[in-house]
């Protein structure tokens, strides 16, 4: 191969580690959810108990958006993923052991707070890598990372069933992570700031930005605020339903676990339409995609709750399906059109604003759910998701109405 051939593939350096070590990050994120009843008998704990762990996560996953793109405004977004991508990768190494309780709850939070870091600075970094093609580069972005959903169940099932190298054998699902999101963190931040370099992703590398208040200052424009409320009531809908589906599916439609994973991991498989979503809106505009995706999102949930009870289990994959296709639809068009009303300036920092007032939407809603679980029922819990999206849906579609 020629040196221009190469040089023609090292220009996909960025996306691919960038996007590989996002896929890494909810990797080590969605292997808990098919764990819950697992690690439910192992340490004895109630479901509200699980909910809140994995809202703790969440949390701060949350919290960490918009400090990771103010830094990034003004050092580094190689060194900030960099960093914490290898956080994560030690959360996820710790959890190769056999421990107490405390010590799985503080390697979950640790996993939030690595892999808090990675998606809004990745989408500064390949948005201004890739700038003609945002919503096709934010689509594989996304791809990979749901794919993390995919391959998560099915790993937690092949080890569980297998002799543990330091501890039970789940526990190898971690070990595997961890010793490969460093190895991939490595190559990241030897080999990206090479190929990004020219479209200025390292910041100012001052440490001088703009002031806190022009990040405020875009919330007061309220088509912006309307939007960021749609991404609100998604974030709230769809963590809790993927925080709790496998356990829906056992529990409320008497199906068997290796079957809900099975569903689990369908609802991630289809995110290959993310591909197609964010070419079409770079050829569309963004908002008639993000409401015909929510209201799919929408009518596959409420599909899943009305057939618990009535249908079997093709009916309620083809639901799934449905609110998979909806949902990781959306998320890359969601994201390019911040990056399309944001200024450059600001753009990690408000972005990263943003994300965390829907993550923390997103981090509340597991420990909403299982306490709603156990009062209750999944059912009217599921419901209260459903009805989130429908709201989202509207307001989208408003929005485009009025553009």
């Amino acid at each position: 191969m020629g040196r221009s051939s190469l040089g023609r593939l090292g220009r996909f350096d960025a996306i691919v580690l960038t996007s590989t070590l996002w896929f890494l990050g909810k990797f080590v994120r969605f292997a808990f959810p098919p764990l819950f009843e697992r690690i439910a008998g192992v340490y004895e704990v109630s479901t509200a108990v699980l909910g809140t762990a994995f809202s703790g996560l969440l949390l701060v996953y949350a919290v960490l958006q918009f400090p990771s793109g103010l830094l990034a405004d003004r050092f580094s977004s190689v060194a900030v993923i960099g960093s914490g991508a290898a956080l994560a990768a030690l959360g996820a190494l710790a959890l190769a052991v056999d421990g107490p309780f405390v010590l799985l709850v503080g390697a979950m939070l640790t996993i939030g707070a690595g892999t808090g870091t990675l998606k809004t600075v990745g989408v500064r970094l390949l948005s201004r890598a890739y700038p003609h093609r945002t919503g096709r580069t934010l689509g594989v972005f996304d791809t990979f990372g749901t794919f993390g959903g995919v391959a998560a169940p099915a790993a937690v099932v092949v080890f569980s069933g297998l002799p543990g190298l330091l501890g039970a054998g789940w526990r190898t699902t971690f070990l595997a992570a961890g010793l490969v999101g460093l190895a991939v963190t490595a190559a990241f931040v030897a080999r990206v700031p090479a190929r990004v370099s020219e479209v200025d992703v390292g910041g100012t590398g001052t440490g001088e930005g703009v002031p806190v208040r022009e990040y405020a200052a875009l919330f007061r424009n309220p088509r912006f605020s309307a939007f960021v409320a749609v991404t609100v009531l998604f974030s709230f809908a769809y963590n809790a339903a993927i925080a709790f589906l496998p356990l829906y599916l056992t529990r409320e439609a008497g199906l068997g676990s290796a079957t809900a994973s099975l569903l689990f991991s369908a609802l991630f498989a289809v995110s290959l339409v993310q591909l197609f979503t964010g070419e079409l809106s770079d050829r569309t505009g963004e908002l008639p995609v993000i409401a015909v995706t929510l209201g799919l999102a929408t009518v596959g949930l409420g599909s899943v709750v009305l057939l618990t009870g009535v249908g079997g289990a093709v009916p309620l994959g083809a639901a799934i399906v449905c609110l998979g296709l909806g949902s990781h639809g959306y998320r890359p068009v969601r994201s390019a059109y911040l990056m399309s009303v944001i200024p450059a300036s600001v753009a990690g920092g408000s972005l990263g604003a943003v994300r965390t007032l829907l993550m923390i939407a997103g981090a509340s809603s597991p420990a909403l759910v299982g306490f709603l679980s156990e009062t209750a029922g999944f059912k009217p819990a599921f419901w209260l998701l459903t009805a989130a999206l429908g709201l989202g849906t509207v307001v989208s579609a408003v929005l485009w109405l009025f553009e």
